[in-house]
């Protein structure tokens, strides 16, 4: 079982920058690929980036050069760096983990605010 452990969330002013951290720990050699999602309050929960155990990293459609996922296998973290923010930023971000055989667990996410 793998558990994940995002921070580095908080309430940020339009056109800073945040690190998100998503702490692994568990049955980390069964991961396959790790991703971040968002939901907005009110909307529907949002693809943001995702990365495989071999570094390729894609990215959702809005991100447009401002967010870069990576990972440090020596700290079984993952992070997203999140530049240029934007009010429509807003929302609880979550990391997953897809794991081989189908399995995915997910963190409990850390809130992002940005104001304008």
């Amino acid at each position: 079982q793998v558990q994940l452990v995002e921070s580095g969330g908080g309430l940020v002013q339009a056109g800073g920058s945040l690190r998100l951290s998503c702490a692994v720990s568990g049955s980390n050699g069964s991961i396959m690929r790790m991703g971040w999602f968002r939901q907005a309050l009110g909307k529907q929960r949002e693809f943001v980036a995702t990365i495989t155990t071999g570094g390729n990293a894609g990215y959702g459609e809005f991100v447009k050069g401002r967010f870069t996922i990576s990972r440090d296998n020596a700290k079984n973290t993952v992070y997203l760096q999140m530049n240029s923010l934007k009010p429509e930023d807003t929302a609880v971000y979550r990391c997953n983990a897809v794991q081989i055989g189908g399995g995915i667990s997910w963190g409990q996410g850390t809130q992002v605010t940005v104001s304008s």
